[in-house]
Parts: structure tokens; C-alpha cells; sequence
């Protein structure tokens, strides 16, 4: 249980790790340059998905990989949450086509940086917990 609630809570920091690199990237232009228009502002109710869903998200470092540094497997996990939301979230919830590329041709890498960066700040957090 222990490892569920450490796992879930570094879920939600790497998820707000995805929100605030998401809000930056728009911010300074670095999506736009992309040609990618995949950018959020910080509201409360954006805000709370993207934590909770990072948590539950964060579940799944309860799974047995391979020996690996505790990076290799947030960045190999952060897979997962991308194909959903690019496969699942873009074309069936919010009308932008598979893989989101009516956000741009670029959008599939943008989501996978995103999702790298949940992956990490995630793998991180698990291991300063211990």
C-alpha cells in the first residue's frame, strides 16, 4: 500500500511536471515554433486533470521492468500515457484527429516530450522518497 501511495503521489508532481512544461513551452513560443498549437494556461480545472490523471498515470511504476535505472523506466513508461493521448484523447475527446495532428505535424513529439518530462520528474520523486 505504502508503494501504491508513493507511486500515485509522484504520479501527480510529475503530472504537474507536464502541466507546467506544457504552459512554459506555449508561453515562450516554443510550441508555436513547432508549428504545434498545443498550448494551456494554468486554470484550476486544466490544472487538476493533468495532476490526477499524472497519479493515476504514476500506478503504473508498480509494474516489473527489466533492471533499469528508475529514468530509463519513467521515460520508457511515459509511453504509455502518450499513445493514449494520442491515440485515444486527440481523435475520440477532443476532435483533433489521431495522434492530434490537426494541432500540428509536430504534435506527437511535443506529447512525447511532455509525457518524458512526467516520466522523469515522476521517477525522480519516487526515488527521493526513499
Amino acid at each position: 500500500m505504502k508503494k501504491l501511495l508513493v507511486f500515485f503521489a509522484a504520479g501527480c508532481a510529475g503530472g504537474l511536471g507536464f502541466a507546467v512544461a506544457v504552459w512554459f513551452s506555449g508561453d515562450v513560443g516554443f510550441t508555436s515554433a513547432m508549428g504545434v498549437s498545443y498550448h494551456h494556461s494554468l486554470t484550476p480545472g486544466w490544472l487538476y486533470s493533468r495532476i490526477v490523471w499524472g497519479g493515476i498515470w504514476g500506478i503504473l511504476f508498480l509494474l516489473p521492468l527489466p533492471r533499469s535505472s528508475l529514468i530509463l523506466k519513467g521515460l520508457i513508461l511515459s509511453l504509455l500515457p502518450t499513445a493514449f493521448q494520442l491515440l485515444v484523447v486527440f481523435p475520440l475527446f477532443t476532435g483533433n484527429g489521431i495522434g492530434g495532428l490537426n494541432l500540428g505535424i509536430l504534435t506527437p513529439l511535443a506529447i512525447l516530450l511532455f509525457n518524458c518530462i512526467w516520466g522523469i520528474v515522476t521517477a525522480v520523486t519516487i526515488q527521493l522518497s526513499k
